[in-house]
C-alpha cells in the first residue's frame, strides 16, 4: 500500500511540475514553486526527486512513453505504408494537441536545460522515433505512384525532420477556438506531407 501511495505521489508531482513548466517555463519555476503547488514541504519533494533536472527528465521520459503507446505501437500493425504514415501523422497531431498531456509540450519546449547525461538518454529515444519515421517514408516513396516523377527529390531524412518540425510546432500557435481545428488540420498536414514526398 505504501508503494502505491509513493507511485501516486510521484505521478502527481510530475503532473503538477509539467503544468508549472508549461505555464512559467522551466527556468522560472523553482523546486519551492513545485512544492508549494502540491502543498508539500521542500523536504517532502526531495524525498521523491533529487533535483529539478530529475523531474524534467522524468516528464520527458513519460512524454516519450506516451508517444510510444499512442503513436508508434498503434501504427506498427498497419500493413500498407501510406496508411501507416497517414495514421502516424493523425496520432502524432492528436498527442501534441491533447490538453491532458502537458509532458509533450514540456518535452518539445524545454529540451535545452537537461544535463548532458540525461539529455543523451532522451535524445536516444527521439532518434529511435526519427529512424522509424525515416524508414517508413522510404517505404512510402518506394510504392508505385501514378502520375508522379519516377525519382523522388525529397530525402527520407529531410522529410522526417520536416514532418516532425511541422507537427511539433503546432502547440505554439494552435488555438482550440481558432479557424484551424484538429479535424481539418490533420487532412491538410497529411496532404502537405504526402504531396511533398513525390514531387
Amino acid at each position: 500500500m505504501a508503494r502505491e501511495t509513493l507511485v501516486d505521489s510521484r505521478q502527481e508531482i510530475l503532473r503538477t511540475a509539467a503544468r508549472l513548466f508549461q505555464q512559467r517555463g522551466y527556468d522560472a519555476t523553482s523546486m519551492n514553486d513545485v512544492a508549494a503547488a502540491l502543498k508539500l514541504s521542500k523536504g517532502g519533494l526531495y524525498h521523491h526527486f533529487q533535483s529539478k533536472d530529475e523531474i524534467l527528465f522524468e516528464i520527458m521520459n513519460h512524454a516519450m512513453e506516451i508517444t510510444q503507446e499512442r503513436v508508434l505501437n498503434p501504427v506498427r500493425s498497419i500493413a500498407d505504408p501510406v496508411e501507416r504514415l497517414r495514421a502516424l501523422i493523425r496520432l502524432h497531431i492528436e498527442v501534441v494537441l491533447s490538453p491532458r498531456d502537458r509532458e509533450i509540450t514540456v518535452m518539445l519546449h524545454e529540451n535545452h536545460p537537461l544535463p548532458p547525461g540525461l539529455r543523451k538518454r532522451i535524445n536516444s529515444r527521439k532518434k529511435d522515433y526519427i529512424h522509424f519515421l525515416e524508414n517508413l517514408i522510404t517505404e512510402v516513396q518506394s510504392q508505385p505512384q501514378p502520375s508522379h516523377h519516377a525519382k523522388n527529390k525529397v530525402s527520407p531524412r529531410a522529410a522526417a525532420f520536416a514532418l516532425l518540425g511541422m507537427i511539433n510546432w503546432i502547440y505554439q500557435w494552435y488555438k482550440p477556438e481558432g479557424e484551424l481545428q484538429a479535424e481539418n488540420l490533420i487532412p491538410q498536414f497529411t496532404d502537405l506531407i504526402l504531396g511533398g514526398l513525390f514531387v
